[in-house]
């Protein structure tokens, strides 16, 4: 059974973890200290093979709203495809509940106390908002550095959703950039999809954003890979890579995103097969490049529902 709160304010966090002992314990306490918890939390436990099963064991056990559900070792961490298969898992325990609001929360976050609530006043206050997230921050050097995401998605750690939405546009891809298509395709649809950078939606993300499986390096060359897939423009890749310049690793990050893309297309990997997708994507692209992200979002979301990808 759910907590008693408003109705109209029920949500439900899904999470998929593997391996997550040395961070999870501060990502479960800062839900628990939510001004407004969730009525369920299914994690799904894919397969670790540390200490996650039984400190989840003991949450579990003192709150009646979390559900862990465990699933047989694969053999590995596997990200995109991996991470939205044990996704759907949890979504199979709540996709017949009624829950206005639905959440992908990763187990390696610190979250501020009214994280969840001011996610929802923000989008009671806006009918257009289909997602949305606050910004991650990690640890360095005594202080907190931000991550740098973009402002057109929701971030992938934390992404917040009106359920009707996420229903709507039939979910998350099973691939890689599964976090971006996702927000790309609410566009589409005339809703808003955006992370912001607010003080009360900042959340300390305790491992690096990439750095989940193999490398840091391997996770800059996986995104390459997943713009290539999603349908991003060589253009766009190569202003993207440029901006990401400054962003540790210096330079060698930029150059592993742009390998990840380039050898995507040498060897003539699939695509993302929604023509309608991709020739949207590309005019909004071409509006970020020309005019800048801000003026490209602010396009879309002047556009009449369902027209958003019309110049």
């Amino acid at each position: 059974m759910g907590l008693d709160i408003d109705m109209d304010r029920r949500y439900a966090l899904i999470s998929p973890c593997r391996d997550e002992a040395d961070f999870m314990r501060r990502t479960l306490d800062s839900v628990i200290a939510q001004s407004i918890p969730p009525a369920k939390w299914v994690i799904v436990d894919d397969g670790s093979t540390d200490a996650t099963p039984q400190i989840l064991a003991e949450y579990a056990t003192r709150h009646a709203w979390i559900e862990v559900v465990t699933r047989t070792d694969r053999g590995g961490r596997s990200v995109g495809p991996g991470v939205v298969d044990a996704f759907y898992v949890g979504y199979d325990r709540i996709k017949n509940a009624d829950y206005p609001y639905l959440c992908k929360l990763d187990l390696d976050l610190d979250l501020p106390p009214r994280y969840f609530e001011s996610l929802m006043t923000k989008m009671e206050a806006d009918p257009a908002i289909a997602t949305c997230s606050g910004k991650a921050y990690i640890e360095e050097n005594g202080g907190l550095v931000p991550e740098r995401h973009g402002d057109d998605t929701s971030i992938g750690a934390s992404k917040f959703y009106r359920t009707s939405c996420f229903r709507a546009i039939g979910g998350f891809v099973r691939e890689v950039m599964w976090d971006g298509i996702d927000c790309h395709k609410c566009r589409m649809c005339g809703w808003k999809a955006f992370s912001l950078d607010e003080p009360e939606l900042r959340f300390v993300h305790l491992r690096p954003m990439g750095s989940s499986q193999v490398s840091v390096f391997h996770g800059r060359m996986r995104h390459g890979y997943g713009q290539y897939f999603m349908g991003t423009s060589v253009w766009y890749m190569i202003a993207s890579a440029i901006t990401r310049l400054n962003q540790k690793p210096y330079i060698l990050g930029s150059a592993a995103i742009l390998w990840g893309y380039v050898k995507s297309a040498l060897q003539r990997k699939p695509r993302y097969q929604d023509p309608e997708f991709r020739k949207f994507l590309r005019q909004y692209q071409w509006r970020v490049l020309l005019g800048g992200k801000k003026r490209a979002l602010q396009k879309v979301s002047s556009a009449p529902l369902g027209e958003a990808g019309v110049p």
